[in-house]
């Protein structure tokens, strides 16, 4: 009997074992989540800004295909990317206060639009709400050098702030945002 109680513990462990060993992990997402942020440095824990967005591909199409001129655009892909401001700021000339927002963005030849929009956790544009908007600002494109097939977000230091930069394909799109004294 002591002998049976054994083997039966020992295939009862074994079967609680194997089934918490045997999770399913999802693979790589084909648009991983990124994110940038200001001051660029890690080792500065007092940041202004940060974005959290996702990172589509090109792969062979246009930036006209996946973010059409003339129409809100989740800014990335998946979910539509969040921005928190940890001061009120000087986004593209307006002031905003401290706190997260959506960034969409309207691309267009010359300038794209920038919106912040207080509606948080919207999957891509699909449920984007206009009377949401926070601020509407513009941005300037200009040509790269290099082209990037991932869209991709940075800052590039300024005298008293920085420029978000887009970047996708040769196309980089920049609006300045600074600390509000």
């Amino acid at each position: 009997m002591k002998k049976f109680l054994s083997l039966s513990t020992l295939i009862v462990c074994l079967v609680f074992a194997s089934t918490a060993t045997a999770q399913k992990f999802s693979g790589l997402d084909k648009s991983p989540m990124d994110v940038a942020a200001f001051p660029t440095s890690y080792k500065v824990a007092d940041k202004l800004v940060k974005v959290t967005y996702s990172r589509p591909q090109l792969k062979g199409r246009t930036i006209a295909e996946l973010a059409p001129a003339g129409s809100v655009w989740r800014t990335g892909a998946n979910e539509a990317v969040e921005i928190t401001f940890y001061k009120d700021v000087d986004f593209g000339g307006k002031e905003v206060k401290a706190g997260t927002y959506s960034l969409f963005t309207i691309p267009g030849a010359k300038e794209w639009t920038f919106i912040l929009n207080s509606k948080l956790n919207q999957w891509g544009s699909y449920t984007y709400d206009e009377s949401a908007d926070i601020v509407r600002v513009m941005g300037s494109v200009s040509a790269g050098s290099e082209s990037l097939d991932a869209f991709s977000m940075t800052f590039n230091d300024k005298d008293k702030g920085a420029d978000l930069v887009l970047g996708w394909g040769k196309t980089r799109v920049s609006v300045p945002v600074s600390g509000k004294e």
